[in-house]
């Protein structure tokens, strides 16, 4: 090789490699927080005698079937349907298959582009003697065109359109994560209506007996009109509560029925009661840190971060020439049967440049407007992230109160019952009126119903906490694999400085 040809070589190769404007993006830092909470919990949380503690695993690995602590046959046979055939997961996959197909065809943009080309073109032309000669051209030939990329638009764009794949990827992990935490919150919700349905039935046969028992009162003299009315009043008002409760469970088993996949015609929801569900034991509690690196929600908006800063460098390439190489080899003749012929040959080799010289200030706006929208994308990704900080400590917090709860609505119906018996022993030897019978009906009932949805509130919300944590999707097969990274073809620099990034 001679010097010319070696330091040409070298020449070519560096415009090729060129290199990429615009910020390189740098993943934000995981919030320095060491809790949730602004003071500490304990790691127990534990009810009144007789009710299910629970305990915070710090740091423990989240179950991807986290459900299955429930230990409900019924409700695992619930999820696994709603997986296979929910249709918000099955638009979330087809959503990020087409993302895969737009980052393919970005690529196609690091290759030149072959194509070939034919032609057949006839002409006439006047002569001197006015006779109008008729000319054919036949060709033949391919071109190939190849676009340096001096400045890295095309690698920023396809650094972009790898970012917004990842943020496809997070929102299908994001759909399933929905899916499965609303199908537990709905199983739960209808296996408590359910319950509720249950204690108004009993309350309603109570009312009835009242209602037996006074009339028969009343016959005897015993007892005034207005009591009977008054038993009346009770068990009437007792028995609208039915409607309400009936309508509610329907919405629920329909609801759990769309998250299925199913029409409600065709699939009725399973008899969910509170007595199958098993309150899960042991929580985990990912660390802070870790939170920012497992929920999708955070996973996707810094996606979007990262595809807003390649959007600064798509557009800061736009203020920089453009060199196009092409190049066509071919063969035309004026007959076919020439065509092939060695002397009919042509090729050509074009060399151009573009280069911006004056875009009555399109082009640096461009530019400012991808710093802006970054800017926001940060803002947003902030918000995110103290948006989940929050939730899980909402729900740290529900958990420690509902033991609390549950204790407390337990002791308030163990009272009420105890007190309800008394009275009507007292009603029925005469030393009580009717209005302390049903006084002591009223907080029993009450109680019953508010110890019932003390129960599903504790149930729900660890079912919450597990969805705020992440819910293990990472460890689901065909969620598991990640897309390809983002690569920006050079090392990751501090970018704050250009963006304005804080």
């Amino acid at each position: 090789m001679t010097i010319s040809r070696g330091v040409m070589l070298g020449l070519t190769m560096v415009l090729i490699s060129g290199c990429a404007v615009g910020p390189d993006y740098q993943r934000p830092a995981a919030p320095g927080v060491q809790r949730y909470t602004a003071t500490a919990m304990s790691s127990t949380l534990a009810a009144g005698q007789g009710e299910a503690k629970q305990t915070l695993a710090i740091g423990a690995n989240i179950s991807a079937s986290w459900w299955m602590l429930y230990q409900s046959k019924h409700l695992d046979q619930v999820l696994n349907q709603a997986i296979d055939n929910n249709p918000d997961l099955a638009a979330a996959r087809a959503t990020l298959a087409q993302a895969q197909q737009t980052l393919l065809q970005a690529r196609g943009s690091y290759y030149p582009q072959l194509d070939v080309n034919a032609s057949a073109r006839r002409q006439s032309s006047n002569n001197i003697s006015s006779n109008t000669a008729y000319t054919n051209l036949y060709s033949v030939g391919a071109s190939i065109n190849y676009n340096i990329d001096l400045f890295g638009g095309n690698r920023r764009r396809v650094e972009q359109e790898s970012a917004l794949l990842a943020y496809q990827h997070y929102q299908l992990a994001a759909a399933y994560l929905t899916l499965t935490g609303n199908a537990v919150t709905q199983a739960i919700t209808i296996a408590s209506i359910r319950q509720q349905i249950s204690t108004v039935n009993d309350i309603i046969k109570d009312d009835e007996h009242n209602l037996k028992l006074v009339k028969l009162k009343y016959r005897a003299g015993k007892a005034a009109r207005s009591d009977v009315l008054s038993a009346e009043s009770q068990l009437a008002n007792d028995q609208v509560q039915l409607p309400s409760l009936k309508q509610q469970l329907n919405v629920a088993q329909h609801a759990l029925s769309v998250l299925v996949g199913k029409f409600p015609a065709q699939w009725p929801a399973p008899e969910f009661k509170l007595d199958e569900f098993s309150l899960p034991a042991t929580i985990p509690l990912s660390v802070p840190s870790a939170l920012v690196r497992q929920r999708p929600d955070i996973l996707a908006a810094e996606s979007q971060l990262h595809a807003d800063s390649a959007a600064i460098g798509v557009a800061a390439s736009q203020l920089y020439p453009n060199i196009q190489l092409s190049s066509t080899l071919g063969v035309q003749s004026l007959t076919t049967a020439n065509l092939f012929q060695s002397t009919n040959k042509f090729w050509s080799l074009v060399a151009s440049l573009t280069a911006p010289i004056f875009h009555g200030g399109e082009l640096a706006a461009q530019k400012q407007a991808a710093i802006y929208a970054f800017r926001a994308s940060a803002a947003k990704y902030q918000k995110t992230v103290l948006s989940a900080f929050a939730q899980v400590a909402d729900q740290l917090r529900a958990l420690a109160h509902d033991a609390e709860l549950v204790d407390a609505q337990k002791n308030a119906m163990e009272t009420s019952l105890a007190s309800l018996k008394l009275q009507r022993l007292s009603y029925e030897a005469g030393k009580a009126d009717l209005l302390q019978l049903l006084d002591a009906e009223r907080a029993y009932q009450q109680a019953r119903l508010g110890y019932a949805r003390a129960l599903t509130q504790r149930f729900q919300d660890s079912a919450k906490l597990f969805v705020a944590m992440g819910g293990g999707w990472w460890q689901v097969r065909d969620l598991a694999d990640m897309p390809p990274k983002a690569h920006s073809g050079m090392q990751p620099v501090d970018d704050r400085q250009t963006t304005g990034m804080h």
